[in-house]
């Protein structure tokens, strides 16, 4: 699981069933400035399209998985990308000395 930070949403004119109840969102995966404190996202990490039952919005922090384990929530094969597993209200993450 990565964790990000929800910079947008995506509206589709049209929805496959499998996809009922949830939205898609923009995700700025997070990188190691992220982790030191630093709010702003590098320009080199790219935006992902992330599946979200849970109600995340705009300025959350996501922890998201991606590849085949963002497929095993739906009860069919469902092709999908990544899957917000996680809503996270604070990150503490201390350096080890």
């Amino acid at each position: 699981m990565r964790l990000g930070n929800v910079i947008g949403h995506v509206t589709l004119s049209r929805q496959e069933a499998s996809y009922r109840g949830g939205r898609f969102l923009l995700v700025q995966p997070w990188n190691a400035a992220n982790y030191s404190g630093d709010d702003k996202p590098q320009a080199s990490e790219s935006t992902l399209v992330v599946y979200d039952q849970l109600g995340a919005g705009v300025g959350s922090i996501v922890g998201f998985t991606e590849g085949s384990e963002a497929a095993k929530p739906f009860p069919e094969s469902t092709p999908v990308d990544a899957y917000c597993a996680a809503i996270v209200d604070k990150v503490f993450h201390q350096l080890p000395k």
